[in-house]
């Protein structure tokens, strides 16, 4: 009987001094729970902060092909790849990094021609992929052009009139000349027509300039 009275008196003791509920963790020393909840915040890794920044039209934009175009081979609305080579900056800050991915597609593609008109190729860009966000952007076309081959032309004739010429003052003195020199233009003329102008072709790596035909906003970093 005072043993059972022992027990419950001690239950009682206890219940009184919450020793049934679960103990609170102790905060270390000298800290307040305000004071430790303080240094979990700092603790925490800080949300970063953005802000708009816009990039004005006619702003330069230098640029690395990804992809070959060519006015041999491309066809228009084939998808043009480049890579920003030198970053955007603005007020000390960057805009647009280096590396920056820009898209577009061939707007205009013209083959060389055998009597005239020479090779051909544009291009522009209509997004670009910056901070895992894709932007529509409206860029100027990019236009390459083959030289011109007049002189090329012109050497061709000459050589198959001078060799006609040749051979006709062989065969036939002064008027063999002259004949000769009419049937080797001729074949030099004819060797012309024949031949395609030079095709225009930029590969990965050419470099390449554009610039925005309409203003950019951008999300950066603060």
């Amino acid at each position: 009987m005072r043993k059972w009275l022992s027990a419950a008196a001690l239950a009682c003791v206890c219940t009184a001094c919450g020793g049934s509920g679960s103990p609170e963790p102790a905060t270390p020393a000298g800290e307040t729970k305000a004071e430790t909840a303080a240094l979990d915040e700092k603790k925490a890794p800080a949300e970063p902060v953005y802000k708009e920044v816009t990039l004005p039209a006619g702003t330069t934009l230098r640029l690395d092909l990804k992809s070959s175009v060519a006015s041999d081979t491309s066809k228009v609305e084939d998808t043009v790849r480049a890579a920003l080579r030198q970053a955007v900056v603005v007020e000390g800050q960057t805009v647009l990094p280096v590396g920056t991915e820009f898209v577009g597609t061939v707007t205009d593609v013209e083959r060389s021609g055998r009597v005239k008109g020479r090779a051909r190729i544009a291009y522009r860009f209509s997004s670009l992929r910056h901070d895992s966000e894709r932007y529509d952007v409206k860029t100027a076309t990019i236009a390459h052009e083959a030289a011109a081959t007049k002189k090329k032309d012109a050497t061709k004739i000459a050589i198959g009139a001078g060799a006609g010429a040749a051979l006709g003052a062989i065969l036939g003195g002064g008027s063999g000349a002259a004949k000769g020199a009419a049937i080797g233009g001729g074949a030099g003329t004819g060797a012309v027509l024949a031949t395609r102008g030079d095709e225009v072709r930029r590969g990965p790596g050419a470099d390449v300039t554009t610039r925005l035909t309409a203003p950019l906003t951008v999300r950066v970093k603060a």
